[in-house]
């Protein structure tokens, strides 16, 4: 709370910035202050709490976006499970046997979602003291899902075949990690474009943001613009086009009140603005009977809210943990999403983490950050785990700009990140009913913070600017990170390539030149006399 908001001595204000002092001043001497190292970093632990909880709310969308996209694939579901039997068919189609079974999936998937995060998390706080999340990444699901499995099965690649490309690739990305080959990629990334990162990214979160699915829903598809702004009352559910009411979305206005809040508490310097802006997003959504709510009076709004009514709720991996086979795994499928999945983990997560680090000032003169070594290990150790509880490869998380934008500087945060995410194990109810409109301000605030970098950018010189460019504008209109790094350092190598190749043009000339000297000095010497 800021401190222009307390008046009077005795006023409840002044008691909770003298309780929070003694927090602070107790916990920076203790064990936890000493091993965070809170002094050099310039933290303290409400800061670090604070930031903790941002990065959650913001991130905590992972466990059913994630459980719901990979379900999507069918999971170890298959004709079998189909009531009354059918055939192969039956998958496709709407089957009460079937759908029971995907649902029992779902519910394995949360547990695995935030099993997967929680340790991850715990991991790169303790071990890296980096205050980054981790969770299943978003676009690695969707592959996954979508390219490998194929929608309820229908893909190349059986659910326990697609794990096991998933453990193997995060194995080869650990021996990457462990002989230092990682952070040895990430140097060789140009200057502009590790700068162009964070804009990007802050770019690609922000677009996010603004989208219905995860966010606002400012902006949508068109049929010929292919972007145009909506904010719908209604959307057609089978092409997302807009049918009517532009800009006339009540939960559109709602999450721009929501936005609002966040914007006017961060220009005032009022810590957890973003928190604050989420709440209350929240709560007023969660009310039935009003054109803002989460639970609207239809089949789906209701069981929603027969859920969400429970509070508390647990739920053990059934199907699975542990469903990993490497039976028909010598294919070319298999070796091309290998090779898919790792690549894409290697620049993305990279790029992710050198980001993060140079928004939360880790970034030395040599351009590395404290830590690193230890959270490329981590990153990969994370993925490993998950694929054992049958979800897509653990991804160090943009969200985390979030809690940095709040404070963060320890891994103190991505502990508490962690733990919160072990909680939602038994507040699955509650944590699975923030509604995007409420998450969506908070990404394009996130998207606001890590444009600063830009300035940082040498704009008056093309060399520099042009890759810079095309790192940044590739992210959000490809919805790929890795394609605007790709993107970025390509156009680099090609507008330096003039001076390599002349570079090397005068090297061969000069060392012709050396040899035809040598040559004629070795001639002059071994000629006979003349006067002989």
């Amino acid at each position: 709370m800021g401190g222009d908001l307390c008046v009077g001595r005795n006023s409840f204000c002044t008691k909770w910035q003298n309780f929070e002092k003694n927090i602070n001043t107790i916990v920076a001497k203790s064990v936890i202050g000493k091993y965070f190292k809170f002094e050099s970093r310039k933290t303290c632990f409400t800061i670090e709490l604070r930031a903790a909880t941002t990065t959650f709310l913001a991130m905590v969308y992972i466990i059913t976006v994630n459980a719901t996209i990979i379900a999507d694939s069918g999971g170890l579901c298959s004709a079998k499970d189909c009531s009354p039997p059918g055939g192969p068919e039956c998958v496709l189609k709407s089957n009460p046997g079937y759908e029971k079974c995907l649902a029992e999936l779902k519910s394995d998937l949360i547990v695995g979602t935030a099993l997967s995060s929680f340790i991850g998390s715990m991991a790169m706080g303790l071990f890296a003291n980096l205050p980054l999340g981790l969770a299943p990444g978003m676009g690695p699901n969707a592959y996954l899902a979508y390219n490998l499995v194929g929608f309820h099965g229908s893909g190349p690649l059986s659910y326990k075949t697609a794990l096991a490309v998933v453990l193997v690739e995060g194995v080869l990305f650990l021996l990457i990690a462990v002989f230092g080959l990682r952070s040895k990629l990430a140097r060789l990334i140009p200057t502009p474009v590790r700068l162009a990162c964070a804009a990007g990214i802050g770019l690609f979160i922000a677009f996010t943001g603004l989208q219905s699915h995860l966010g606002l829903g400012l902006v949508g598809p068109e049929s010929s613009t292919l972007l145009t702004l909506t904010g719908c009352r209604t959307i057609d559910p089978t092409t997302g086009l807009c049918v009517d009411g532009k800009m006339q979305s009540p939960t559109l206005w709602l999450g721009l009140v929501g936005l609002l809040i966040m914007s006017f508490g961060m220009m005032k310097n009022i810590k957890g603005s973003m928190i604050y802006g989420i709440l209350f997003v929240t709560f007023i959504s969660w009310f039935r009977g009003t054109s803002v709510t989460y639970f609207p009076y239809t089949p789906i709004g209701d069981a929603t809210h027969n859920y969400f009514k429970k509070i508390v709720d647990f739920h053990m991996i059934k199907s699975t943990l542990g469903a990993i086979s490497f039976e028909h795994f010598n294919t070319s499928q298999v070796w091309i999403a290998l090779i898919t999945l790792l690549y894409v983990d290697v620049l993305a997560t990279t790029g992710t983490l050198y980001t993060m680090a140079e928004i939360g000032g880790f970034i030395d003169e040599k351009g590395s950050f404290e830590g690193e070594y230890i959270a490329y290990m981590v990153d990969a150790s994370s993925t490993i785990v998950g694929s054992t509880l049958g979800v897509s490869p653990i991804a160090t998380y943009i969200e985390s700009s979030a809690g940095i934008g709040e404070g963060g500087r320890t891994g103190l945060t991505a502990v508490i990140v962690g733990i919160y995410f072990l909680l939602s194990l038994f507040f699955t109810p509650l944590i699975t009913s923030v509604p995007p409109w409420a998450i969506g301000p908070a990404l394009v605030i996130v998207g606001v913070l890590m444009m600063k970098v830009v300035k940082d950018i040498d704009w008056s010189n093309m060399r520099d600017a042009m890759p810079a460019f095309i790192t940044m504008i590739l992210m959000p209109l490809t919805y790929s990170i890795s394609n605007g790094i790709i993107g970025g350092i390509g156009f680099y190598l090609a507008l330096n390539m003039y001076d390599y190749v002349v570079s090397m043009i005068k090297w061969v000339i000069r060392l012709k030149r050396a040899v035809v000297k040598e040559q004629n000095q070795v001639s002059a010497t071994t000629a006979p006399d003349p006067l002989v």
